[in-house]
């Protein structure tokens, strides 16, 4: 499976999925236009979309694509706001696109928003704004017990799994994550190749599983570096793993 970038808006990436035919998926449109001229550019037809959550700036292309491409399936959340969606997919559920040769296992990540979900193949993770390169999404609509136990699900996937989020955050992501842990020689040395990529104009992404471990906060609000760094900003102990993930989430927030 090839797998690139659609920039979008300012900072969001649309990603394209393609096998070897004359044909595509895209993950969170949230504009038509980018993508209708990349698959124009390629000659290519689009076979499918596939949704992470709701949010405006993942769905509002979605109605023009179709008229475009009528014959294209829509799969995203069940129980979700947005409702122009044919297969509804909830925890567990397995979708084959035969366009791609590929299966995908969905996993459900409320946290961001109740409504998000992931899309998992062997190797690669489309998780919208769950999980970032050095951060993860605002929690808008969940909390933070709900929120920290997607994360958890998600550190439980091969460390060599690529993570294809939908935002390029990342350097501020490190910016905020070197606050946090600032002796994490695996995160500085991971903050100056992500700043040399954006002086080149590159994606930062995708990141690994295994890079996110090493360097994000809010996978590892369960260390003790992080535990200690997340006290002392609030000035008490904190409880749990879950208490740690909420501070450091209301710190960037405010940060």
């Amino acid at each position: 499976m090839q797998v690139s970038a659609i920039p979008a808006f300012d900072d969001n990436y649309i990603w394209l999925l393609r096998h070897t035919d004359d044909s595509a998926v895209v993950v969170d449109p949230g504009q038509a236009e980018p993508v209708l001229r990349v698959l124009t550019e390629q000659q290519l037809t689009l076979a499918a979309i596939l949704l992470t959550h709701h949010h405006h700036d993942h769905t509002g292309g979605v109605a023009k694509l179709r008229e475009h491409y009528p014959k294209c399936r829509v799969y995203g959340p069940a129980d979700s706001p947005f409702t122009d969606i044919d297969e509804s997919l909830v925890d567990g559920d397995v979708i084959h696109l035969p366009s791609l040769q590929q299966q995908f296992q969905i996993m459900a990540t409320p946290g961001h928003t109740l409504d998000h979900i992931v899309f998992y193949a062997r190797g690669y993770l489309f998780c919208g704004d769950t999980l970032f390169s050095g951060g993860c999404g605002r929690m808008f609509e969940g909390d933070a017990v709900g929120f920290w136990s997607s994360l958890q699900r998600l550190r439980e996937l091969p460390g060599d799994t690529r993570v294809y989020c939908a935002h390029e955050y990342t350097q501020a992501n490190l910016a905020f994550a070197s606050k946090v842990e600032p002796d994490n020689v695996l995160l500085q040395n991971y903050r100056e190749r992500v700043n040399w990529l954006r002086q080149q104009q590159q994606p930062s992404l995708p990141s690994s599983l295994l890079q996110e471990l090493a360097v994000n906060p809010f996978l590892r609000a369960d260390q003790a570096s992080v535990k200690t760094a997340a006290e002392t900003h609030v000035g008490h102990p904190l409880s749990d793993a879950a208490a740690v993930f909420a501070t450091i989430r209301q710190w960037k927030d405010h940060d």
